[in-house]
């Protein structure tokens, strides 16, 4: 007798979410390397930091791979519109430069070419998720990938343009080089550190929101630069990113001047139940 199997099924408000998370991309080593390993080929992979700051919270991660080669050759088979029905949420990872073709100019040097594969991979990745209602949340390079979605353009590189800046970025500190931001009065982001104006950040970048998207709303600005740290689409479905790493801010490891990483995570998962749970 054949057994019986469930053709739908429901989820519970306690099941865990699963959460698309897009593909950081490594390519192949330059031939001078030695090619005798695994570096030898295309990786996609995720960030530990981001994995443990998602799954701590009772959600299965699941990597979305890239379906297009460094060629933008799309794959057959599955496309990312089915990923965006399947998946409950899309986290878009840090990593590499956006290219500048992305938003309509040329790189100033080719240094910051940027990855275009990727950037295309993420966009469609994006459009599918925003067209199914499903809440993106995107850190860092997906703070920049989502201004550029929605139209709006970049710093190819803060120090060259912008001159005397305050430090985004050290290669020896990586994360640990801080500045202050400062939190934007009467937005959902503001209420989400009550009394909390102005806080550390760690940053990482040197590419930054220059025009941005439509009907995106800055929540957060570097001091004293002015540059968007924090912004969210005001459309209706949650879109939110933020320019900083917090999935390196850990709570028990922080001092009171530095911001918390986890509410922003818990803000993304709320919105990603009561969207799963047909609730919003």
């Amino acid at each position: 007798m054949c057994p019986s199997y469930q053709t739908s099924h429901e989820p519970s408000s306690d099941e865990p979410l699963i959460i698309g998370v897009s593909a950081r991309i490594h390519y192949p080593l330059s031939p001078d390397h030695d090619l005798g390993n695994v570096y030898a080929k295309t990786l996609h992979y995720m960030g530990q930091s981001i994995a443990h700051w998602v799954t701590d919270r009772n959600v299965i991660t699941v990597l979305i791979p890239a379906l297009n080669d460094d060629q933008l050759r799309l794959r057959a088979g599955v496309g990312v519109a089915a990923y965006a029905r399947m998946l409950d949420g899309l986290l878009l990872q840090p990593g590499s430069d956006i290219s500048p073709k992305a938003y309509g100019e040329t790189p100033k040097i080719p240094e910051w070419e940027g990855d275009a594969p990727r950037d295309r991979y993420e966009l469609d990745l994006f459009d599918a998720f925003v067209a199914e209602g499903k809440p993106v949340l995107g850190i860092c390079r997906g703070c920049q990938l989502i201004n550029v979605a929605m139209g709006g353009s970049l710093y190819q590189d803060i120090p060259s343009e912008l001159g005397d800046t305050p430090q985004h970025r050290d290669s020896a500190l990586y994360e640990r080089i801080l500045h202050d931001v400062q939190i934007v009065a009467g937005t959902r982001m503001a209420q989400l550190y009550p009394g909390k104006r102005r806080a550390k950040i760690n940053s990482i970048h040197h590419q930054a929101i220059k025009t941005l998207g439509k009907d995106l709303v800055i929540e957060a600005i570097s001091l004293p630069d002015g540059l968007a740290e924090a912004i969210r689409w005001h459309g209706p479905s949650y879109v939110v990113g933020v320019q900083w790493h917090p999935e390196f801010l850990d709570a028990e490891q922080l001092d009171d001047s530095q911001l918390d990483g986890m509410p922003i995570v818990d803000e993304f998962l709320a919105h990603v139940r009561l969207r799963r749970d047909g609730r919003s």
